[in-house]
Protein backbone atom coordinates (compact mmCIF):
# COMPACT_ATOMS: atom_id res chain seq x y z
CA UNK A 1 0.00 0.00 0.00
CA UNK A 2 1.45 3.35 -1.03
CA UNK A 3 1.96 6.18 1.43
CA UNK A 4 -0.66 8.36 -0.25
CA UNK A 5 -3.23 5.54 -0.06
CA UNK A 6 -2.50 4.91 3.62
CA UNK A 7 -2.92 8.63 4.28
CA UNK A 8 -6.30 8.70 2.52
CA UNK A 9 -7.45 5.65 4.51
CA UNK A 10 -6.37 7.30 7.77
CA UNK A 11 -8.34 10.43 6.90
CA UNK A 12 -11.39 8.34 6.00
CA UNK A 13 -11.20 6.47 9.33
CA UNK A 14 -11.06 9.78 11.21
CA UNK A 15 -14.10 11.02 9.31
CA UNK A 16 -16.00 7.82 10.20
CA UNK A 17 -14.97 8.21 13.83
CA UNK A 18 -16.81 11.54 14.01
CA UNK A 19 -20.09 10.58 15.60
CA UNK A 20 -23.33 12.28 16.45
CA UNK A 21 -22.04 13.52 19.79
CA UNK A 22 -19.10 15.23 18.10
CA UNK A 23 -21.36 17.01 15.63
CA UNK A 24 -23.70 17.98 18.46
CA UNK A 25 -20.84 19.37 20.53
CA UNK A 26 -19.60 21.41 17.57
CA UNK A 27 -23.06 22.84 16.92
CA UNK A 28 -23.49 23.78 20.57
CA UNK A 29 -20.12 25.50 20.56
CA UNK A 30 -20.35 27.33 17.23
CA UNK A 31 -24.11 27.81 16.83
CA UNK A 32 -25.37 29.48 20.01
CA UNK A 33 -28.90 29.56 18.58
CA UNK A 34 -29.01 25.77 19.02
CA UNK A 35 -28.55 26.27 22.77
CA UNK A 36 -31.02 29.04 23.51
CA UNK A 37 -33.82 28.37 21.02
CA UNK A 38 -34.99 24.98 22.43
CA UNK A 39 -35.28 26.43 25.95
CA UNK A 40 -36.88 29.71 24.91
CA UNK A 41 -39.95 30.47 27.01
CA UNK A 42 -42.46 31.32 24.29
CA UNK A 43 -45.34 31.87 26.68
CA UNK A 44 -43.63 34.46 28.88
CA UNK A 45 -41.16 36.11 26.49
CA UNK A 46 -42.79 36.15 23.05
CA UNK A 47 -45.06 39.17 23.57
CA UNK A 48 -42.50 41.41 25.34
CA UNK A 49 -39.79 40.45 22.83
CA UNK A 50 -42.12 41.17 19.91
CA UNK A 51 -43.02 44.62 21.26
CA UNK A 52 -39.36 45.41 21.94
CA UNK A 53 -38.33 44.17 18.49
CA UNK A 54 -40.97 46.30 16.77
CA UNK A 55 -39.83 49.44 18.58
CA UNK A 56 -36.18 48.76 17.75
CA UNK A 57 -37.09 48.04 14.13
CA UNK A 58 -38.89 51.38 13.84
CA UNK A 59 -35.89 53.14 15.32
CA UNK A 60 -33.45 51.39 13.00
CA UNK A 61 -35.35 52.35 9.86
CA UNK A 62 -34.27 55.92 10.48
CA UNK A 63 -30.77 54.98 11.62
CA UNK A 64 -30.28 52.74 8.58
CA UNK A 65 -31.09 55.61 6.25
CA UNK A 66 -28.81 57.98 8.16
CA UNK A 67 -25.83 55.61 8.40
CA UNK A 68 -26.06 54.80 4.69
CA UNK A 69 -25.66 58.51 3.92
CA UNK A 70 -22.78 58.58 6.41
CA UNK A 71 -21.22 55.75 4.37
CA UNK A 72 -21.66 57.83 1.16
CA UNK A 73 -24.07 55.36 -0.47
CA UNK A 74 -27.78 55.47 -1.34
CA UNK A 75 -30.02 55.32 1.79
CA UNK A 76 -31.75 52.07 0.73
CA UNK A 77 -28.51 50.16 1.32
CA UNK A 78 -28.69 51.17 4.97
CA UNK A 79 -32.00 49.32 5.21
CA UNK A 80 -30.45 46.21 3.68
CA UNK A 81 -27.55 46.56 6.11
CA UNK A 82 -30.01 46.58 9.01
CA UNK A 83 -31.77 43.40 7.90
CA UNK A 84 -29.27 40.75 6.75
CA UNK A 85 -26.54 41.13 9.44
CA UNK A 86 -29.17 40.87 12.20
CA UNK A 87 -30.22 37.42 10.99
CA UNK A 88 -26.63 36.13 10.72
CA UNK A 89 -25.65 37.40 14.17
CA UNK A 90 -28.77 35.89 15.76
CA UNK A 91 -27.49 32.46 14.65
CA UNK A 92 -23.78 32.80 15.46
CA UNK A 93 -23.57 35.60 18.06
CA UNK A 94 -23.50 35.16 21.83
CA UNK A 95 -24.64 38.63 22.89
CA UNK A 96 -28.27 37.95 23.79
CA UNK A 97 -29.05 41.65 24.17
CA UNK A 98 -26.97 42.78 21.18
CA UNK A 99 -28.17 42.97 17.59
CA UNK A 100 -25.94 43.94 14.72
CA UNK A 101 -26.52 46.11 11.67
CA UNK A 102 -25.52 49.52 10.36
CA UNK A 103 -23.16 51.35 12.68
CA UNK A 104 -21.84 54.91 12.65
CA UNK A 105 -18.14 54.13 13.14
CA UNK A 106 -17.90 51.43 10.46
CA UNK A 107 -19.99 53.58 8.10
CA UNK A 108 -17.55 56.46 8.46
CA UNK A 109 -14.57 54.19 7.77
CA UNK A 110 -16.33 52.75 4.72
CA UNK A 111 -17.02 56.27 3.44
CA UNK A 112 -13.26 56.89 3.14
CA UNK A 113 -12.96 54.11 0.57
CA UNK A 114 -16.14 55.11 -1.26
CA UNK A 115 -15.18 58.76 -1.60
CA UNK A 116 -11.63 57.89 -2.61
CA UNK A 117 -12.49 55.36 -5.31
CA UNK A 118 -15.82 56.78 -6.54
CA UNK A 119 -15.74 60.52 -5.85
CA UNK A 120 -18.84 62.64 -6.29
CA UNK A 121 -17.50 64.28 -9.44
CA UNK A 122 -17.84 60.98 -11.28
CA UNK A 123 -16.93 57.33 -11.26
CA UNK A 124 -13.34 56.54 -12.21
CA UNK A 125 -13.12 52.76 -11.82
CA UNK A 126 -14.65 49.90 -13.75
CA UNK A 127 -16.61 47.15 -12.00
CA UNK A 128 -19.16 44.47 -12.68
CA UNK A 129 -22.17 46.07 -14.35
CA UNK A 130 -25.03 46.30 -11.83
CA UNK A 131 -26.55 49.29 -13.59
CA UNK A 132 -30.26 49.76 -12.94
CA UNK A 133 -30.32 46.55 -10.90
CA UNK A 134 -32.34 48.34 -8.19
CA UNK A 135 -33.56 51.22 -10.28
CA UNK A 136 -30.47 53.22 -9.31
CA UNK A 137 -27.77 54.82 -11.43
CA UNK A 138 -24.47 53.21 -12.30
CA UNK A 139 -22.78 55.78 -10.06
CA UNK A 140 -24.78 54.62 -7.01
CA UNK A 141 -24.09 50.96 -7.83
CA UNK A 142 -20.38 51.63 -8.12
CA UNK A 143 -20.40 53.30 -4.73
CA UNK A 144 -22.20 50.44 -2.99
CA UNK A 145 -19.82 48.06 -4.77
CA UNK A 146 -16.90 49.65 -2.94
CA UNK A 147 -18.75 49.62 0.41
CA UNK A 148 -19.71 45.96 -0.09
CA UNK A 149 -16.10 45.12 -0.89
CA UNK A 150 -15.00 46.77 2.38
CA UNK A 151 -17.64 44.73 4.23
CA UNK A 152 -16.56 41.50 2.51
CA UNK A 153 -12.83 41.92 3.16
CA UNK A 154 -13.41 43.20 6.70
CA UNK A 155 -15.50 40.11 7.44
CA UNK A 156 -12.83 37.82 5.96
CA UNK A 157 -10.27 39.44 8.28
CA UNK A 158 -12.54 38.85 11.29
CA UNK A 159 -13.08 35.19 10.33
CA UNK A 160 -9.30 34.81 9.94
CA UNK A 161 -8.86 36.24 13.44
CA UNK A 162 -11.34 33.65 14.68
CA UNK A 163 -9.35 30.85 13.03
CA UNK A 164 -6.14 32.20 14.62
CA UNK A 165 -7.89 32.30 18.03
CA UNK A 166 -7.07 36.00 18.50
CA UNK A 167 -10.05 36.46 20.78
CA UNK A 168 -7.73 35.51 23.65
CA UNK A 169 -5.77 38.72 22.99
CA UNK A 170 -8.71 40.94 23.92
CA UNK A 171 -7.20 41.49 27.38
CA UNK A 172 -5.22 44.26 25.67
CA UNK A 173 -8.49 46.09 24.93
CA UNK A 174 -8.67 47.89 28.25
CA UNK A 175 -11.58 50.09 29.24
CA UNK A 176 -9.69 53.40 28.78
CA UNK A 177 -8.59 52.40 25.27
CA UNK A 178 -12.10 51.37 24.16
CA UNK A 179 -13.71 54.43 25.75
CA UNK A 180 -11.23 56.88 24.20
CA UNK A 181 -11.33 55.25 20.76
CA UNK A 182 -15.13 55.17 20.54
CA UNK A 183 -15.40 58.73 21.85
CA UNK A 184 -12.86 59.96 19.31
CA UNK A 185 -14.60 58.09 16.51
CA UNK A 186 -17.96 59.53 17.58
CA UNK A 187 -16.41 63.00 17.41
CA UNK A 188 -15.30 62.25 13.85
CA UNK A 189 -18.82 61.14 12.94
CA UNK A 190 -20.37 64.31 14.37
CA UNK A 191 -17.81 66.39 12.47
CA UNK A 192 -18.67 64.61 9.21
CA UNK A 193 -22.30 65.71 9.65
CA UNK A 194 -21.52 69.40 10.11
CA UNK A 195 -22.03 70.14 6.41
CA UNK A 196 -25.55 68.67 6.53
CA UNK A 197 -26.41 70.41 9.80
CA UNK A 198 -25.36 73.75 8.31
CA UNK A 199 -26.61 73.09 4.77
CA UNK A 200 -23.16 73.79 3.32
CA UNK A 201 -21.71 72.50 0.07
CA UNK A 202 -18.40 71.04 1.17
CA UNK A 203 -15.90 68.70 -0.54
CA UNK A 204 -15.20 65.41 1.16
CA UNK A 205 -12.24 65.87 3.52
CA UNK A 206 -10.40 62.96 5.16
CA UNK A 207 -6.91 61.79 6.02
CA UNK A 208 -4.53 62.91 8.80
CA UNK A 209 -5.71 66.09 10.53
CA UNK A 210 -8.86 66.01 8.38
CA UNK A 211 -10.86 66.79 11.54
CA UNK A 212 -9.22 70.22 11.78
CA UNK A 213 -9.38 70.88 8.04
CA UNK A 214 -13.17 70.42 8.10
CA UNK A 215 -13.68 73.06 10.77
CA UNK A 216 -11.18 75.35 9.06
CA UNK A 217 -13.23 75.07 5.87
CA UNK A 218 -16.44 75.78 7.79
CA UNK A 219 -15.05 78.98 9.33
CA UNK A 220 -13.60 80.13 6.03
CA UNK A 221 -16.98 79.66 4.31
CA UNK A 222 -19.25 80.58 7.20
CA UNK A 223 -21.27 82.92 4.99
CA UNK A 224 -22.49 79.99 2.88
CA UNK A 225 -24.45 78.50 5.81
CA UNK A 226 -28.15 78.03 5.03
CA UNK A 227 -30.14 79.50 7.90
CA UNK A 228 -33.16 77.34 7.05
CA UNK A 229 -31.09 74.14 7.32
CA UNK A 230 -29.42 75.34 10.53
CA UNK A 231 -32.76 76.17 12.17
CA UNK A 232 -34.27 72.84 11.10
CA UNK A 233 -31.21 70.99 12.43
CA UNK A 234 -31.32 72.78 15.79
CA UNK A 235 -35.06 72.20 16.10
CA UNK A 236 -34.63 68.51 15.27
CA UNK A 237 -31.83 68.08 17.81
CA UNK A 238 -33.82 69.79 20.56
CA UNK A 239 -36.91 67.67 19.86
CA UNK A 240 -34.89 64.44 19.69
CA UNK A 241 -33.01 65.10 22.91
CA UNK A 242 -36.08 66.17 24.89
CA UNK A 243 -38.25 63.25 23.77
CA UNK A 244 -35.47 60.69 24.27
CA UNK A 245 -34.85 62.02 27.77
CA UNK A 246 -38.56 61.73 28.54
CA UNK A 247 -38.60 58.21 27.09
CA UNK A 248 -35.76 57.17 29.39
CA UNK A 249 -37.37 58.83 32.40
CA UNK A 250 -40.78 57.19 31.99
CA UNK A 251 -39.71 53.94 30.31
CA UNK A 252 -40.28 51.88 33.46
CA UNK A 253 -43.86 53.08 33.72
CA UNK A 254 -45.03 53.02 30.09
CA UNK A 255 -42.82 50.20 28.65
CA UNK A 256 -43.40 51.46 25.06
CA UNK A 257 -41.23 54.36 23.94
CA UNK A 258 -42.29 57.07 21.50
CA UNK A 259 -40.53 56.51 18.11
CA UNK A 260 -39.57 60.16 17.78
CA UNK A 261 -36.96 59.49 15.06
CA UNK A 262 -39.56 58.04 12.71
CA UNK A 263 -42.20 60.64 13.61
CA UNK A 264 -39.73 63.45 12.98
CA UNK A 265 -38.80 62.07 9.56
CA UNK A 266 -42.47 61.66 8.62
CA UNK A 267 -43.23 65.23 9.69
CA UNK A 268 -40.30 66.73 7.81
CA UNK A 269 -41.00 64.57 4.76
CA UNK A 270 -44.56 65.90 4.62
CA UNK A 271 -43.25 69.44 5.07
CA UNK A 272 -40.73 68.94 2.25
CA UNK A 273 -43.41 67.52 0.01
CA UNK A 274 -46.05 70.19 0.48
CA UNK A 275 -43.84 73.23 1.11
CA UNK A 276 -41.34 72.47 -1.69
CA UNK A 277 -38.41 73.07 0.68
CA UNK A 278 -36.02 71.51 -1.81
CA UNK A 279 -36.75 74.19 -4.40
CA UNK A 280 -37.78 77.18 -2.26
CA UNK A 281 -35.06 76.94 0.40
CA UNK A 282 -32.52 74.77 -1.45
CA UNK A 283 -32.49 72.01 1.18
CA UNK A 284 -30.80 68.79 0.07
CA UNK A 285 -33.14 65.79 0.24
CA UNK A 286 -32.60 62.05 -0.03
CA UNK A 287 -35.35 61.25 -2.51
CA UNK A 288 -37.15 58.02 -3.34
CA UNK A 289 -36.31 54.75 -1.56
CA UNK A 290 -36.67 51.59 -3.72
CA UNK A 291 -38.83 48.75 -2.42
CA UNK A 292 -38.08 45.06 -2.02
CA UNK A 293 -35.04 42.90 -1.36
CA UNK A 294 -32.06 42.76 -3.73
CA UNK A 295 -30.85 39.65 -5.56
CA UNK A 296 -27.41 38.48 -4.38
CA UNK A 297 -24.38 39.70 -6.34
CA UNK A 298 -20.68 39.04 -5.77
CA UNK A 299 -18.86 42.15 -4.47
CA UNK A 300 -16.31 43.55 -6.97
CA UNK A 301 -13.19 41.50 -6.19
CA UNK A 302 -11.00 43.83 -8.27
CA UNK A 303 -11.44 46.54 -5.63
CA UNK A 304 -10.22 44.45 -2.67
CA UNK A 305 -6.51 45.44 -2.91
CA UNK A 306 -7.55 49.12 -2.80
CA UNK A 307 -9.67 48.87 0.36
CA UNK A 308 -7.34 46.85 2.62
CA UNK A 309 -6.79 49.77 5.01
CA UNK A 310 -10.51 50.45 5.45
CA UNK A 311 -11.23 46.71 5.76
CA UNK A 312 -8.81 46.39 8.67
CA UNK A 313 -10.40 49.46 10.25
CA UNK A 314 -13.88 47.96 9.94
CA UNK A 315 -12.68 44.60 11.28
CA UNK A 316 -10.92 46.02 14.35
CA UNK A 317 -13.10 49.01 15.25
CA UNK A 318 -16.36 47.18 14.58
CA UNK A 319 -15.29 44.17 16.64
CA UNK A 320 -14.02 46.23 19.58
CA UNK A 321 -17.16 48.38 19.79
CA UNK A 322 -19.41 45.33 19.42
CA UNK A 323 -17.51 43.25 21.98
CA UNK A 324 -17.72 46.07 24.52
CA UNK A 325 -21.52 46.12 24.14
CA UNK A 326 -21.78 42.32 24.31
CA UNK A 327 -19.60 42.08 27.42
CA UNK A 328 -21.52 44.89 29.08
CA UNK A 329 -24.86 43.19 28.53
CA UNK A 330 -23.44 39.82 29.56
CA UNK A 331 -22.18 41.29 32.83
CA UNK A 332 -25.51 42.96 33.53
CA UNK A 333 -27.67 39.93 32.78
CA UNK A 334 -25.33 37.27 34.21
CA UNK A 335 -24.13 35.26 31.24
CA UNK A 336 -20.85 34.85 29.38
CA UNK A 337 -19.59 35.83 25.94
CA UNK A 338 -16.87 33.96 24.04
CA UNK A 339 -14.58 36.63 22.57
CA UNK A 340 -13.37 34.32 19.80
CA UNK A 341 -16.90 33.27 18.81
CA UNK A 342 -17.75 36.96 18.42
CA UNK A 343 -15.03 37.21 15.76
CA UNK A 344 -16.81 34.48 13.80
CA UNK A 345 -20.28 35.98 14.32
CA UNK A 346 -19.34 39.49 13.22
CA UNK A 347 -17.14 38.18 10.41
CA UNK A 348 -20.00 36.22 8.88
CA UNK A 349 -22.33 39.19 9.52
CA UNK A 350 -20.09 41.20 7.20
CA UNK A 351 -19.16 38.57 4.59
CA UNK A 352 -22.60 37.12 3.80
CA UNK A 353 -24.55 40.44 3.70
CA UNK A 354 -21.91 41.93 1.37
CA UNK A 355 -23.48 39.78 -1.37
CA UNK A 356 -26.74 41.71 -0.79
CA UNK A 357 -25.35 45.25 -1.25
CA UNK A 358 -24.82 45.82 2.49
CA UNK A 359 -22.48 48.33 4.06
CA UNK A 360 -20.15 47.18 6.90
CA UNK A 361 -21.96 46.28 10.10
CA UNK A 362 -21.36 46.09 13.83
CA UNK A 363 -23.41 46.04 17.02
CA UNK A 364 -25.42 49.10 18.09
CA UNK A 365 -28.52 49.92 20.10
CA UNK A 366 -31.35 48.68 17.92
CA UNK A 367 -31.68 46.76 14.68
CA UNK A 368 -34.38 46.25 12.17
CA UNK A 369 -36.06 43.24 10.56
CA UNK A 370 -38.28 45.26 8.28
CA UNK A 371 -37.78 47.29 5.11
CA UNK A 372 -39.72 50.48 4.45
CA UNK A 373 -40.42 52.35 1.27
CA UNK A 374 -40.37 56.06 2.08
CA UNK A 375 -40.60 59.38 0.31
CA UNK A 376 -38.35 62.43 0.43
CA UNK A 377 -36.22 62.92 3.54
CA UNK A 378 -34.15 65.96 4.45
CA UNK A 379 -30.50 65.16 5.06
CA UNK A 380 -30.13 67.78 7.81
CA UNK A 381 -32.76 65.86 9.84
CA UNK A 382 -30.93 62.57 9.26
CA UNK A 383 -27.70 64.27 10.37
CA UNK A 384 -29.46 65.38 13.56
CA UNK A 385 -30.51 61.77 14.21
CA UNK A 386 -26.88 60.64 13.85
CA UNK A 387 -25.60 63.33 16.21
CA UNK A 388 -28.21 62.61 18.91
CA UNK A 389 -27.74 58.86 18.48
CA UNK A 390 -24.05 59.25 19.38
CA UNK A 391 -24.82 61.09 22.62
CA UNK A 392 -23.95 58.05 24.72
CA UNK A 393 -20.48 57.76 23.20
CA UNK A 394 -19.81 61.47 23.50
CA UNK A 395 -20.85 61.38 27.17
CA UNK A 396 -17.88 59.08 27.83
CA UNK A 397 -15.89 62.26 28.45
CA UNK A 398 -17.22 61.88 31.99
CA UNK A 399 -14.93 58.86 32.38
CA UNK A 400 -11.95 61.21 32.60
CA UNK A 401 -12.76 62.15 36.20
CA UNK A 402 -12.93 58.49 37.21
CA UNK A 403 -9.61 57.64 35.56
CA UNK A 404 -7.93 60.68 37.12
CA UNK A 405 -9.04 59.63 40.61
CA UNK A 406 -8.16 55.95 40.14
CA UNK A 407 -5.02 55.89 37.99
CA UNK A 408 -3.21 58.77 36.34
CA UNK A 409 -1.67 56.42 33.77
CA UNK A 410 -5.12 55.25 32.63
CA UNK A 411 -6.13 58.91 32.38
CA UNK A 412 -3.07 59.64 30.22
CA UNK A 413 -3.82 56.68 27.96
CA UNK A 414 -7.43 57.88 27.52
CA UNK A 415 -6.43 61.43 26.61
CA UNK A 416 -3.61 60.46 24.26
CA UNK A 417 -5.69 57.75 22.53
CA UNK A 418 -8.49 60.27 21.99
CA UNK A 419 -6.07 62.82 20.53
CA UNK A 420 -4.51 60.24 18.18
CA UNK A 421 -7.99 59.12 17.07
CA UNK A 422 -9.00 62.72 16.36
CA UNK A 423 -5.81 63.52 14.46
CA UNK A 424 -5.75 60.34 12.38
CA UNK A 425 -8.47 57.67 12.50
CA UNK A 426 -10.25 55.26 14.83
CA UNK A 427 -8.14 52.25 13.83
CA UNK A 428 -4.92 54.22 14.35
CA UNK A 429 -6.13 55.35 17.77
CA UNK A 430 -7.04 51.78 18.67
CA UNK A 431 -3.61 50.44 17.69
CA UNK A 432 -1.94 53.28 19.59
CA UNK A 433 -3.97 52.45 22.71
CA UNK A 434 -3.00 48.77 22.50
CA UNK A 435 0.69 49.67 22.16
CA UNK A 436 0.40 51.98 25.19
CA UNK A 437 -1.20 49.15 27.17
CA UNK A 438 1.65 46.80 26.27
CA UNK A 439 4.26 49.39 27.24
CA UNK A 440 2.55 50.00 30.59
CA UNK A 441 2.35 46.25 31.25
CA UNK A 442 6.03 45.75 30.41
CA UNK A 443 7.28 48.65 32.58
CA UNK A 444 4.74 48.49 35.41
CA UNK A 445 4.64 44.77 36.21
CA UNK A 446 8.37 44.34 36.91
CA UNK A 447 8.07 47.25 39.38
CA UNK A 448 5.30 45.66 41.41
CA UNK A 449 5.71 46.34 45.15
CA UNK A 450 5.72 43.44 47.57
CA UNK A 451 4.82 44.29 51.18
CA UNK A 452 4.73 42.39 54.43
CA UNK A 453 1.23 43.14 55.70
CA UNK A 454 2.37 43.50 59.29
CA UNK A 455 4.16 46.68 58.19
CA UNK A 456 1.01 48.22 56.73
CA UNK A 457 -0.74 50.55 59.20
CA UNK A 458 -4.21 50.02 57.74
CA UNK A 459 -4.08 46.28 58.44
CA UNK A 460 -4.01 44.88 61.96
CA UNK A 461 -3.47 41.23 62.78
CA UNK A 462 -4.28 39.70 66.18
CA UNK A 463 -3.14 36.17 66.82
CA UNK A 464 -5.66 33.96 68.57
CA UNK A 465 -4.59 32.78 71.99
CA UNK A 466 -4.83 29.11 71.23
CA UNK A 467 -2.57 26.15 71.63
CA UNK A 468 -1.34 26.45 68.05
CA UNK A 469 -0.53 30.15 68.28
CA UNK A 470 3.14 29.41 67.87
CA UNK A 471 2.53 27.72 64.52
CA UNK A 472 0.45 30.66 63.37
CA UNK A 473 3.41 32.93 63.93
CA UNK A 474 5.28 30.98 61.28
CA UNK A 475 2.78 32.19 58.66
CA UNK A 476 3.87 35.32 56.79
CA UNK A 477 1.29 37.24 54.75
CA UNK A 478 2.46 39.51 51.97
CA UNK A 479 0.73 41.65 49.36
CA UNK A 480 1.78 42.36 45.76
CA UNK A 481 0.10 45.33 44.06
CA UNK A 482 -0.12 43.69 40.60
CA UNK A 483 -1.26 40.30 39.31
CA UNK A 484 1.53 37.73 39.26
CA UNK A 485 2.73 37.02 35.72
CA UNK A 486 6.01 36.02 34.13
CA UNK A 487 7.06 39.68 33.88
CA UNK A 488 7.19 40.22 37.64
CA UNK A 489 7.58 36.67 39.00
CA UNK A 490 11.38 36.91 39.41
CA UNK A 491 11.20 40.23 41.26
CA UNK A 492 8.41 38.95 43.49
CA UNK A 493 10.50 35.90 44.35
CA UNK A 494 13.45 38.11 45.31
CA UNK A 495 11.26 40.43 47.42
CA UNK A 496 9.68 37.44 49.14
CA UNK A 497 13.05 36.00 50.11
CA UNK A 498 14.10 39.36 51.57
CA UNK A 499 10.91 39.55 53.67
CA UNK A 500 11.45 36.04 54.99
CA UNK A 501 15.09 36.64 55.81
CA UNK A 502 14.36 39.95 57.52
CA UNK A 503 11.60 38.46 59.64
CA UNK A 504 13.72 35.41 60.42
CA UNK A 505 16.52 37.61 61.78
CA UNK A 506 14.08 39.45 64.04
CA UNK A 507 12.60 36.21 65.45
CA UNK A 508 13.73 32.60 65.17
CA UNK A 509 15.88 31.98 62.11
CA UNK A 510 14.60 29.43 59.65
CA UNK A 511 16.88 26.45 59.25
CA UNK A 512 15.70 25.82 55.74
CA UNK A 513 14.91 28.78 53.50
CA UNK A 514 12.92 26.63 51.08
CA UNK A 515 10.79 25.46 54.00
CA UNK A 516 10.03 29.07 54.87
CA UNK A 517 8.95 29.68 51.28
CA UNK A 518 6.79 26.58 51.35
CA UNK A 519 4.87 27.76 54.42
CA UNK A 520 4.34 31.30 53.23
CA UNK A 521 0.78 32.38 52.49
CA UNK A 522 0.56 34.78 49.59
CA UNK A 523 -2.39 37.02 48.94
CA UNK A 524 -2.56 39.08 45.74
CA UNK A 525 -5.18 41.70 46.51
CA UNK A 526 -5.06 43.15 43.01
CA UNK A 527 -6.30 39.90 41.48
CA UNK A 528 -8.84 39.35 44.24
CA UNK A 529 -7.76 35.79 45.05
CA UNK A 530 -5.41 34.10 47.50
CA UNK A 531 -3.02 31.34 46.52
CA UNK A 532 -0.78 29.00 48.46
CA UNK A 533 2.65 29.21 46.85
CA UNK A 534 4.79 26.07 46.98
CA UNK A 535 8.04 27.50 45.64
CA UNK A 536 8.55 29.81 42.66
Amino acid sequence: MTGAKRKRNAIWRKMQAVGFEDVKAWCLRRLPVVRWLPIYNWKENLIPDTVSGMMLAIQQVTQGLAFAILSSVHPVFGLYGSFFPAIIYAVFGMGRHVATGTFALTSLISANAVERLVPSVGANITMNNHSRALGLSEFEMQRIGVAAAVSFLGGIIQVAMFVLQLGSATFLLTEPVISAMTTGAATHVVTSQVKYLLGMKMPYISGPLGFFHIYAYVFENIRSVQLEALLLSLLSIVVLVLVKELNEKFQRNIKIILPIDLLLIIATSIACCYADMEYIYGLEVVGHIPEGLPSPKVPPMSVLPEVVTEAFGVALVGYVASLALAQGSAKKFKYTVDENQEFLAHGLSNVIPSFFFCIPSAAAMGRTTLLYSTGARTQCVLASIIVVGLKGMLMQFRDLKKYWNVDKIDWSIWVSTYVITICFAANVGLLYGIVCTLVVVIFRFPRAKTLNLKDVKEVEYKYKTEDNSESLKQIKIVSVNNPLVFLNARKFHTDLIKIIQKDSRSSQPCEDLNKCEHNTLLCSFSSGSCHGLHGL
